[in-house]
């Protein structure tokens, strides 16, 4: 496999932000080019090194649920073909080609759309804690990786890079949404979860929580955008392993995540040079999960 792309370079395009995992370049009035690296960020923060192929996995997962939730709502894909975008950015497509999605210009609202089918992670902790998640109660005595009564709409702030997301009660995302797009967004998310989740357990995995990022075209439609549904974004369990009361096996960045728990990094700190080991064993854990839920093997 070639090296990891850590960052892309299409000087010939503007850049607009360099996130987490993905470069956006301003192409026209209407289109935006979403480039998939192969970074990896946990806790927030950006590891020195990247995954290689990592960015290509996660853009034709993210390709596989958009066709597949499409009858839940609209979303931002124009196309992942290269050879049918506009030739300032065909020119890179040596660099771009099973990593890039050109997208419809959106106002991108400033929550990150959370939903939650099981007990896990800050919403664990919170629970313990106070009974309660984004402090919504729930019914006492859950343990952890439990299964909720029903899916919770979690949402949180979207921090910048190198700070961290805050979670949030629904009406305070509604708050900073308007009341309209509040319930619009929360409405979508769990009717993607609920799609999303009935698929996936019949192929075998769990999705025990994942995060949407939405936005508002100019006709003040609501629209999915940015990756759906993949390893970065959600937490994905084996069902024939699944049992409540500790954390569970994943096919996500948890691994990486219980490494740099291991070795106590310094989640406020700068990111750390991943060893060979943790990278091969996570890429792995990103590839199963795409043959689970495809049924294919991802083109790398």
């Amino acid at each position: 496999m070639s090296a990891a792309l850590v960052q892309s370079s299409c000087d010939g395009l503007r850049l607009v932000a360099r996130g987490k995992v993905r470069d956006v370049y301003d192409v026209d009035d209407r289109h935006l080019l979403f480039v998939a690296t192969d970074r990896i960020s946990a806790f927030d923060v950006v590891m020195a090194n990247g995954i290689p192929g990592k960015g290509k996995v996660l853009t034709q997962l993210s390709l596989f649920w958009f066709q597949l939730l499409g009858d839940c709502g609209p979303n931002h894909l124009v196309t992942a073909d290269v050879r049918r975008m506009p030739e300032a950015v065909q020119v890179y497509a040596d660099q771009l080609d099973g990593r890039a999605m050109l997208v419809e210009k959106l106002r991108i609202l400033p929550v990150e759309a959370i939903v939650r089918g099981y007990l896990s992670g800050s919403g664990w902790k919170e629970y313990q804690q106070a009974g309660t998640v984004c402090a919504l109660p729930l019914p006492t005595g859950l343990t952890e990786s439990a299964k909720l009564p029903k899916p919770l709409y979690t949402p949180s702030t979207k921090a910048a890079l190198g700070a961290h997301d805050e979670n949030i009660h629904p009406d305070r995302a509604a708050q900073l949404l308007g009341a309209e797009h509040g319930k619009a967004v929360e409405r979508f998310a769990l009717a993607l979860y609920a799609r999303a989740r009935d698929y996936a357990a019949k192929r075998g995995i769990i999705i025990a929580d994942t995060k949407f990022e939405f936005g508002v075209d100019v006709t003040g439609r609501v629209l999915l955008a940015d990756e759906v549904l993949t390893p970065d974004s959600s937490r994905f369990w084996p069902a024939d392993r699944y049992q409540p009361g500790h954390p569970q096996d994943s096919f996500d960045k948890q691994y990486v995540r219980d490494y740099l728990e291991r070795i106590g990094f310094d989640k406020n700190g700068k990111g750390i040079k991943l060893p060979q080991q943790v990278i091969e064993r996570t890429m792995a854990k990103y590839v199963e999960a795409f043959r689970m839920l495809t049924g294919r093997e991802p083109v790398l």
